[in-house]
């Protein structure tokens, strides 16, 4: 693989849950989740370019503070910004931003996938490249009791009634965290996915996402704790 690995950041203004979530202060970072992303997508070495796409004044404006060369700031309109406008819509839009090379897409909110784990994912990308897969996706690896429709769906009752968890067989659950796939697949499908993803699996306190309050707390004890570094 030798195109470029372009990064797009979307990043809106306002939280539904979080009130001013991507820039309030966190973990002793003054400008919060999007200080925090930035630095680690900007130490990523095999990230070539960083398009930051955001509404936020205050962002663009701490964002046009940043020198450096691998950082596209991008405004975006209003008519993509709400918090009704589709995935679909930002896929279509990633693609305008990014026609060529590959796009990965990842969040301010998910703080604990810093620049050493951006750079294992893309290896394993090139690598799942040439075994046949045609994009990546984070996910993580559920060891419980699933229901659903009132029946379970990962274990059978008729089998044992309560398995041991170790047992069960897992479901991956995608958390957000990145999603790596080539401009032709976002041109040919619509996604930013193909066909055939590589499952790429995080420990859950790596792929801790930032969605409501107790999210925005929990990740910032784990950082006081020290049981990862951003």
């Amino acid at each position: 693989m030798t195109e470029k690995v372009t990064c797009f950041l979307p990043c809106r203004q306002g939280s539904q849950r979080v009130s001013r979530k991507n820039i309030k202060p966190f973990a002793g970072f003054s400008f919060g989740l999007v200080e925090v992303k930035l630095r680690q997508l900007l130490n990523t070495s095999n990230i070539d370019e960083v398009v930051l796409s955001t509404n936020d004044e205050d962002i663009l404006a701490y964002a046009n503070k940043i020198k450096n060369k691998r950082l596209r700031i991008h405004h975006r309109a209003g008519n993509l910004s709400s918090s009704e406008t589709s995935t679909d819509s930002l896929v279509a839009h990633a693609l305008e931003l990014i026609p060529n090379g590959h796009i990965l897409w990842t969040h301010v909110t998910s703080p604990f996938i810093n620049a050493e784990r951006y750079t294992e994912i893309i290896n394993a990308y090139k690598k799942s490249l040439l075994e046949g897969y045609d994009s990546l996706m984070t996910t993580t690896k559920i060891h419980g009791f699933l229901w659903q429709n009132e029946k379970p769906i990962n274990y059978s009752r008729e089998l044992e009634k309560w398995p041991r968890t170790q047992t069960l067989t897992p479901i991956d659950e995608v958390n957000s965290g990145v999603f790596l796939a080539s401009s032709d697949i976002y041109r040919k499908l619509d996604d930013r996915i193909g066909d055939r993803p590589r499952l790429y699996t995080l420990d859950r306190l790596t792929a801790h996402d930032i969605d409501w309050p107790e999210d925005f707390i929990l990740a910032e004890c784990i950082v006081r704790e020290g049981l990862l570094p951003l």
